[in-house]
């Protein structure tokens, strides 16, 4: 992990063995852990937060027009906010939420290869993050929708598991929120 001589989180020649899940981009769920949401908030390796959306007894995906697959959603966390800051924002911008019952996981703990937010291969902690929704329709959901450049679409899980591309380590995911 850190070592104390290079950038911050950032990962030398290291592949672990064990891990939850390893996405179609080559990057790892190395854990979730119980690290105390005050605490997550003020660790410099503390970069977003994700939200595992469940109506009922059916999780919530939406399309990242982005990344072309559907996700759980979430983003980077902004300067100043703290962890439930962030999600509440996200939230808002994804989902159109103003209000919501939001339940703190965890941390997630990933290894990271390079991509759009850094050149280097790092180790970043996010916030994870439950949320109930009451009984809605997708389209009364989608209508709520403030970002819709981004999250294109919205689906059950259950309508596109093994039909759509879904983010293999949000998908993994589903399974802290039950």
């Amino acid at each position: 992990m850190y070592d104390g001589k290079t950038g911050l989180g950032e990962v030398k020649n290291m592949e672990h063995e064990n891990y939850i899940c390893k996405d179609q981009d080559g990057n790892l769920l190395l854990s979730i852990e119980a690290i105390d949401e005050d605490e997550l908030s003020m660790n410099p390796m503390f970069t977003h937060c994700l939200a595992v959306v469940k109506v009922g007894n059916e999780y919530l995906l939406g399309q990242n027009k982005y990344r072309g697959r559907f996700e759980v959603f979430g983003g980077c966390v902004e300067k100043g906010e703290t962890a439930r800051d962030c999600i509440y924002r996200e939230c808002n911008e994804e989902l159109g939420l103003t209000f919501a019952r939001i339940t703190y996981i965890g941390a997630m703990r990933l290894q990271l290869k390079p991509d759009y937010f850094s050149k280097k291969e790092r180790i970043e902690l996010g916030g994870l993050y439950g949320i109930a929704l009451p009984d809605m329709s997708i389209d009364e959901i989608y209508a709520n929708v403030k970002d819709k450049a981004e999250i294109t679409g919205l689906a059950w899980y259950s309508h596109v598991k093994g039909k759509e591309p879904i983010a293999a380590i949000d998908e993994a995911l589903l399974e802290y929120y039950i």
